[in-house]
C-alpha cells in the first residue's frame, strides 16, 4: 500500500548495507542494447552471482514472464522467480530503496527512474516498465512503500552507513538531467525526508567514463561507520587519477553525521583498462535513441562495485592482475564475511557491475 507521508516522519531511515539481509533483488537480463548476443553469458553470470548470494540470503528474480520459466530452470529451486516486466536489469536502480525504523518495520521508497538522464543525456528512450517496477515489487511482497517521485534518484547514486550519514557524487546528483529545478540543498532535503539521513557528503566525481553520470556505487562505498573504501590508481597517466585524488581530498577532509572523521581505505581498480572488444560489439542490437557502444570504448570497471550478503563480500572479477588484490583488501576489510570471487566481465559488459544489478532487503516486515 502507498503511504502518504514521510519515511523520517514515520521513524524509518535507510540502514547500512552490512546490516542484516532478509534477501536480494536481481532482475532477469533480456535487452538487447545492453546484453550482447541474446544474453546468453549475461545470464550465466546473473546465475553463479544470484547463487552465491543465496548462500546466505533469500533471492528474487523478476523476469520478464515469457523468461520466467527458462530462468527458473537456469537458477535453480533455491531462487524465488517472479514474472514482472522491465526494460532492463538494473535492479539497483530500478527498484525501491527499503527504510527500516528498527523495530521490525520494513517499507520501500520508490523514485522517479529516466534512464539516468532523460531526454538530456538518458541512456534509452523508454523506460516506463522500469519506472514502475518499484511499486509493483513492494505489492508482491506485500510492502508499504512511500512515492518520492517526481524527485529522481537511482539506487546506484547513493550509500549510507546507517547512523545518518550518506555518500553521493556531485557528478551525478547535480546533473542537468535529474532534477534540474532543485537547488542542492534542496536534493539534499529530499534525502533526509526519504532516508531519513542527517549529513550528506558530497564526492566530486566518480569512475572515468561511468555513463551514469558517476554513480558513487562505483567509486566509494561504506566498509563501516566511519570507514570507507574509494576506487584508487597510482598511475598518473590513468585519467581516473585526478578523479580519485579530488575525492580523497575531500574524504580526508570530511566529517560524518557523527562528527567522526573518516578512514579511507583505497582499492586500486584493474591495473589494466576494460574495454569493449570488436567482436563483442557484433553481438549487441541497439534502439533509436538508445546509448550505443564502440569498440575500444573503456568501461566503467572498478572493485567497489561489490555486494554484501549476510556471509559474503561478492567482489568483482575481471580477469585482471588486480582482482587478487582486490579480493584480498575487500575480505580483510568485512571479515568474518567470506570474499566470494565473481567473473563480472559480462555484467560489466552491460555497463555496471555486481551492486548495480543487486539490490539488499533488509531484515523486517515478516517477510517469508
Amino acid at each position: 500500500m502507498k503511504r502518504n507521508s514521510l519515511p523520517c516522519r514515520d521513524g524509518f531511515f535507510m540502514p547500512a548495507e552490512f546490516s542484516p539481509h532478509h534477501g536480494c533483488l536481481m532482475i532477469w537480463p533480456h535487452r538487447p542494447g545492453s546484453w550482447p548476443f541474446g544474453a546468453k553469458k549475461a545470464r550465466e553470470a546473473f546465475t553463479k552471482l544470484a547463487q552465491a548470494i543465496a548462500l546466505t540470503e533469500k533471492v528474487y528474480m523478476l523476469a520478464e514472464p515469457e523468461l520466467a520459466e527458462g530462468a527458473r530452470l537456469a537458477l535453480g529451486p533455491s531462487i524465488e522467480v517472479i514474472p514482472l516486466e522491465s526494460n532492463d536489469a538494473w535492479a539497483r536502480d530500478t527498484g525501491p530503496t527499503f527504510v527500516v525504523d528498527g523495530k521490525g518495520g520494513l517499507r520501500g521508497v520508490n523514485w522517479r527512474f529516466n534512464a539516468w538522464g532523460g531526454s538530456v543525456d538518458g541512456l534509452y528512450s523508454h523506460w516506463e516498465k522500469d519506472d514502475a517496477l518499484a511499486p509493483a515489487f513492494c505489492q508482491k511482497l506485500g510492502l508499504d512503500w512511500y512515492d518520492a517521485a517526481p524527485f529522481v534518484l537511482e539506487g546506484g547514486s547513493i550509500h549510507t552507513d546507517g547512523e545518518g550519514t550518506l555518500l553521493t557524487t556531485e557528478s551525478c546528483l547535480l546533473s542537468p538531467g535529474r532534477n534540474p529545478d532543485l537547488s542542492r540543498e534542496e536534493i539534499e532535503e529530499k534525502l533526509r525526508e526519504y532516508l531519513g539521513i542527517q549529513k550528506v557528503l558530497w564526492l566530486p566525481r566518480g569512475i572515468y567514463n561511468d555513463e551514469t553520470n558517476e554513480h558513487v556505487d562505483n567509486m566509494c562505498a561504506f566498509v563501516r561507520p566511519g570507514e570507507v573504501v574509494l576506487a584508487w590508481t597510482d598511475d598518473e597517466s590513468d585519467p581516473q587519477y585526478p578523479l580519485s585524488c579530488q575525492c580523497l581530498e575531500y574524504l580526508e577532509n570530511a566529517t560524518d553525521a557523527r562528527g567522526r572523521h573518516l578512514k579511507v581505505h583505497k582499492l586500486p581498480i584493474p591495473q589494466k583498462p576494460q574495454v569493449v572488444a570488436p567482436q563483442e560489439l557484433e553481438g549487441y542490437d541497439f534502439e533509436e535513441g538508445e546509448d550505443m557502444r564502440e569498440a575500444g570504448e573503456r568501461l566503467a570497471a572498478s572493485y567497489v562495485n561489490f555486494y554484501l550478503s549476510n556471509g559474503h563480500v561478492l567482489v568483482p572479477q575481471f580477469g585482471d592482475a588486480h582482482d587478487a588484490l582486490a579480493l584480498e583488501i575487500l575480505g580483510r576489510l568485512f571479515a568474518p564475511r567470506i570474499a566470494l570471487p565473481i567473473p563480472s566481465r559480462e555484467i560489466l559488459l552491460g555497463g555496471g557491475n555486481i551492486h548495480c544489478v543487486t539490490q539488499q532487503i533488509p531484515e523486517g516486515g515478516n517477510l517469508r
